[in-house]
């Protein structure tokens, strides 16, 4: 195939390198079933434009993955979601949402690796969802919180309930959010990052 002068690649985008003040930076797994709004969340809050392998859902899903209160969706992540977001001018973190079908599962193992933390998005229409989630990553150690996705429809409970059925710790963070706002995006980030540095703090080898 024969590339046009302006097919080569020349490099990173200006506005996709990192700022010159980053000294650190982080991978942030976003995790949660079909539909939850993984995509959603990195493409809300990421600072730069998120590579996303969406592909349009197909005949072959059908009886296999649970699409419930997500029936009008007809494209889905295969791979993963990336986005960066800068949380002070040294820090950095590195997003990758998982694909939610069940059937790609198998690809989250590599995407745990490294991961310093997660974020959990939970669509109560479908809480029953989440439970291998979050066994997932207590099996692999990763510390997490939970964020509660706001939609519409979605019928709401005191946290204390939702943390009673999804058995949950008394110190893992519940926090509502809406996933399509930024500012909403960047309150979880920033509870998860308030959490690992709580968890660091009462490290026994800090003691």
């Amino acid at each position: 195939m024969d590339f046009k002068s302006s097919d080569t690649i020349t490099g990173p985008r200006a506005e996709d390198e990192l700022p010159h003040t980053t000294q650190a930076a982080v991978k942030i797994v976003i995790v949660g079933g079909f539909g939850v709004g993984k995509t959603t969340m990195v493409g809300s809050v990421s600072e730069i434009k998120p590579l996303t392998t969406e592909e349009t859902m197909t005949q072959a899903g059908i009886g296999v993955d649970d699409n419930y209160g997500s029936e009008s969706k007809t494209a889905t992540t295969v791979a993963m979601d990336f986005g960066r977001i800068s949380i002070t001018e040294q820090l950095v973190l590195y997003l990758f949402g998982t694909p939610g079908q069940e059937r790609f599962w198998f690809l989250w193992n590599g995407l745990f690796e490294g991961a310093l933390g997660a974020v959990v998005l939970i669509d109560t229409r479908r809480l029953e969802v989440s439970f291998d989630v979050i066994g997932r990553l207590e099996e692999r150690g990763v510390p997490f919180v939970v964020a509660i996705n706001d939609f519409p429809d979605a019928p709401r409970y005191p946290i204390e309930d939702l943390r009673a059925a999804l058995d949950l710790a008394d110190d893992i963070p519940i926090v509502k959010c809406d996933a399509r706002r930024r500012a909403s995006s960047r309150d979880v980030l920033m509870t998860l990052m308030r959490f690992l540095h709580a968890l660091a703090m009462r490290s026994p080898s800090r003691a």
